[in-house]
């Protein structure tokens, strides 16, 4: 049993004031793979004093410097992956594999970018040739609270952390406490690579008690969080009373839109990307929306391709994809198959269940819907599981109108060899990201969405500017240097 009962404040690892055991568990097998402490009021205050006193003087630093720290970190980070990479398989159930290749990878990737954006960004810079003697200063938002989730653990905190840190705040993370152990390895790194102490600390705990404690302190001038859209509302109204910044990276209900003159690996490239990571990712395409010319040979290859994802104990190498993270998650996955059926969406593959050569822990079987119409349950709620929904339409402004009919806004894809269309859907997609025809986005590019999905965007320059106010400086005596 791994023992990880502190927390890092200011600089040191302490015993928690208000701790009480939390058991982690592993999904793979149901079993505890850990203890932690989870904090109250009293841990909260201390990490948000220490990050409130620490501010001043990191503010100061020159940007050039919290530049050369996050270099550093990515060093420690990339000594530390193979930790980083059995921790998520541990605590979270992503397989090994995926682990070592898109979890660990994913916080080196957004860390990189951010030092691409960063040696770029000019925090005080002229507001034009009309204004000679104004200055747009971009000024860190203070003491952040980072509230982040368990499904992809480390590509959540780096993009928090590193815009956070490059930005010249100071941070109080909270971790999900269903995969706190690969952010305190991260808490390690931070030691390491020599942040001074206070700009960074975490406290572990749950929503309703730190993330409660953190969203309203009066002493946090921001919150970003990433989770589910109800905790993201919750979130909102206990930081309204400070009136702090919120930023929010909530839940999602992608289209898919499949035309008939798509590729022919459209669909194929559809349902893989649905299954990663047993479903459980915010832009996951849950919903296929195809062409009625091309519908039939869809659902047959989409039924086929999901009864070929393989599923097994994320312990084990392989190519298969693992548990969902808990039993909550499974029993919740459980009843919105129940609901598929009892709606009268047709089951093509997958259903109720485990796999039949699993007997124990949380595994989905990986599930495909047929007939599926706008108004079903499936259709409407995030199921954040290997479970995928296929519609039908005729034309192009029924398949717009359907894959707008939802609160969430957060990736829709378009799949079409008609240039002209694709780029006239990507401008009426309401959502912050469009993927088209199996192009992921390039280096830097803004994740965020819009409606309940949230607000507010991660990444690259974007990602370092929701971390910044931005102050008019008037009367600036260009002679003298500025940074």
């Amino acid at each position: 049993m791994i023992e990880k009962r502190q927390f890092y404040i200011n600089g040191h690892w302490v015993n928690p004031q208000q701790g009480r055991d939390h058991h982690v568990i592993d999904p793979t097998t149901e079993e505890p793979c850990a203890v932690i402490s989870l904090g109250g009021q009293a841990d909260v205050d201390a990490a948000v004093a220490a990050a409130k006193a620490a501010l001043p003087g990191w503010m100061a630093t020159p940007a050039a410097e919290r530049i050369a720290l996050v270099e550093k970190l990515i060093k420690v980070y990339e000594s530390r992956a193979e930790d980083m990479a059995q921790a998520m398989t541990i605590e979270m159930g992503a397989p090994i594999d995926f682990s070592r290749q898109q979890q660990v990878t994913a916080g080196t990737w957004h860390l990189n970018n951010f030092l691409t954006a960063a040696k770029g960004f000019h925090f005080n810079r002229p507001l034009g040739d009309h204004a000679p003697d104004t200055r747009i200063v971009y000024e860190a938002v203070g003491v952040c609270a980072l509230i982040t989730p368990w499904n992809w653990p480390m590509n959540q905190v780096t993009l928090k952390v590193g815009a956070a840190a490059i930005a010249g705040c100071t941070m109080i993370l909270k971790p999900s406490e269903e995969s706190p152990l690969n952010a305190m390895i991260f808490a390690e790194m931070m030691h390491e690579a020599g942040f001074p102490a206070g700009v960074f600390n975490l406290v572990n705990g749950d929503g309703m008690g730190v993330g409660t404690a953190l969203s309203g302190h009066k002493d946090v001038d921001m919150v970003s969080f990433t989770g589910s859209t109800r905790a993201g509302i919750a979130i909102s109204k206990n930081a309204a009373d400070t009136l702090k910044k919120v930023h929010l990276e909530l839940g999602g209900k992608g289209a898919n839109l499949i035309f008939a003159d798509a590729d022919d690996k459209a669909v194929k490239r559809g349902v893989l990307h649905m299954m990663s990571n047993s479903g459980q990712s915010c832009n996951a395409p849950s919903r296929m929306m195809v062409q009625a010319e091309a519908y039939d040979k869809a659902v047959e290859t989409a039924a086929e391709v999901a009864n070929g994802v393989t599923v097994g104990p994320a312990h084990e190498s392989g190519r298969h994809i693992g548990p969902v993270v808990n039993e909550v998650q499974f029993n919740k996955i459980q009843a919105l198959i129940q609901k598929g059926i009892d709606e009268g969406a047709r089951l093509v593959a997958g259903g109720p269940g485990r796999p039949e050569h699993l007997n124990r822990g949380f595994f989905v079987r990986p599930t495909v819907f047929a007939d599926v119409t706008p108004d079903m349950t499936i259709a409407r709620e995030e199921i954040f599981g290997p479970v995928l929904s296929i519609l039908k339409f005729d034309t192009e402004a029924q398949a717009l109108e359907m894959a707008n009919d939802t609160v969430y806004g957060l990736t829709n894809y378009v799949q079409t060899t008609d240039a002209a269309r694709a780029n006239r859907l990507a401008l009426q997609l309401r959502s912050g990201m469009v993927e088209m025809n199996g192009k992921s986005r390039g280096a830097g590019s803004p994740f965020g969405g819009m409606k309940q999905s949230g607000n507010g965007r991660e990444g690259g320059t974007w990602g370092i500017e929701d971390f910044c106010e931005v102050k008019a400086v008037s009367g600036w005596n260009n002679d003298v240097a500025a940074e």
